[in-house]
């Protein structure tokens, strides 16, 4: 890759940087919150995977 390239995409990784720190922020002040939310999800996509390992044992057996 030439170098105005990646001068080229390091100034845009740098402007899309700035453009999503205040998401960021948000998001990660209420990440705190949320951390109870995360266990009820984790049970109906632990119960899915579980299913589609019972699907898949049962087709190659």
């Amino acid at each position: 890759m030439e170098t105005w390239e990646q001068l080229i995409l390091g100034g845009m990784a740098v402007l899309i940087f700035f453009l999503f720190r205040p998401g960021i922020k948000a998001a990660l002040k209420q990440s705190s919150e949320g951390e109870k939310d995360w266990q009820g999800a984790l049970l109906p996509i632990g119960a899915v995977v579980l299913f589609v390992f019972l699907l898949i044992a049962m087709t190659k057996g």
